[in-house]
Formats: structure tokens, C-alpha cells, sequence
């Protein structure tokens, strides 16, 4: 298997003053030190790092990962580069797309700890989500968030997802199950 975007066609969204695209080999350096600045604010809110999550072995088992899901249709990938010059800030990824009856698929998204609070996540999860239903015409975007993640909360309230639900011990976050608030939107809502 050739590593990534050898065989992918590249897709590339922008607006809002960021760019997206899906990740490469030479985005390694960027995601590593951004990914290692902001363990303290992120790891609260994702599954426990590997020991060897940071290097760029395992970088490189993520993008094989990554190409796996895009050429079988189950997810797309994308990091946020600032489209003023570039810089990486964080990711917004579609997961788990279901097809069938149900046209739907997860969203997660981090941002690292520099740029947090400055639109980032809000331009990706819009613009990702206009894509899901555009180009790849699902139906539905989920999320879910801790409930004391009210940064996360309150993002995915004002970009028109609505409240759905409570999850117990819905993900392992950090190493422990955690319960999660569900969030959803669909297609015909209004995008915000």
C-alpha cells in the first residue's frame, strides 16, 4: 500500500480563514510538536496516548490508518492549517460513516492549546460539516462531549447541533470510561 496520498485524490476545503486538507508525511513535524504542546489540555478529553504515540512510526501507522478509511469510504481525515500563512492548529475529522438507511457519521475535532478560543473549531466543524452533507451526502453528524466540556458543548451548540441524549460510560477518555452528552445534526437544519 503506498503511504497516503499517493493514491487518495487530495480534497481540500477552506473558509473562515482556515484551509483543510487531509494529512500527509511531511505534516509529521508540525503534528508532533503541536500534539506534544497541548497534551495538557487535550488528553483530558481523548483516549490515553500509546507510549510511542508521538513518533513518527506511529504517525505513519495513523496515515496508513487514515488512507484505509478514505479509499473504503468510513472516514475522512483533515488537519486545520491557518489559511493567513499556513500554520497547523488542530484537526476535524469525520469517523465511522454508516451507510445504508442511515447516511451518518461521527465528528471529533482538537485544536492545540496556542490556538484555542479563536474560531478555528468552529470554521472546521462547519465547513466538515457542510461537506459531509454536500459531497458526501449523509444525512447526519454526530458528537458527543464530555459534560463538563462546556467549550465543546457550547461549539457544537453554535454551529446547529442539537442536543440528543445522555451516554453512560459512552467512551474511554484518558483511560477510564466516561459518560458523554450526544449532540446531532442533520441534513435541512440550520448550519449556524
Amino acid at each position: 500500500m503506498a503511504l497516503w496520498r499517493d493514491e487518495i485524490p487530495e480534497t481540500t476545503l477552506t473558509g473562515e480563514g482556515i484551509r483543510l486538507r487531509h494529512p500527509g508525511p511531511d505534516d509529521y513535524e508540525a503534528w508532533a510538536k503541536l500534539r506534544s504542546a497541548s497534551r495538557g489540555h487535550t488528553e483530558a478529553w481523548e483516549p490515553a496516548w500509546s507510549e510511542d504515540e508521538l513518533t513518527r512510526t506511529a504517525y505513519k501507522r495513523r496515515l496508513r490508518r487514515y488512507q484505509q478509511d478514505v479509499e473504503t469510504g468510513q472516514g475522512y481525515p483533515f488537519f486545520i492549517f491557518r489559511a493567513s500563512d499556513g500554520v497547523f492548529v488542530g484537526a476535524c475529522n469525520l469517523n465511522n460513516v454508516r451507510r445504508g438507511v442511515l447516511q451518518a457519521a461521527d465528528i471529533g475535532y482538537w485544536i492545540g492549546s496556542p490556538y484555542v478560543r479563536r474560531g478555528h473549531a468552529r470554521a472546521a466543524v462547519r465547513r466538515v460539516v457542510t461537506f459531509a452533507f454536500a459531497q458526501l451526502n449523509l444525512n447526519r453528524i454526530e458528537a458527543a462531549t464530555r459534560p463538563e466540556n462546556e467549550a465543546s458543548r457550547s461549539l457544537l451548540m453554535s454551529v446547529g447541533f442539537s442536543p440528543e441524549g445522555y451516554a453512560r460510560r459512552y467512551l474511554k477518555i484518558n483511560g477510564e470510561w466516561r459518560d458523554h452528552l450526544k449532540f446531532a445534526i442533520v441534513r435541512g437544519d440550520l448550519l449556524r
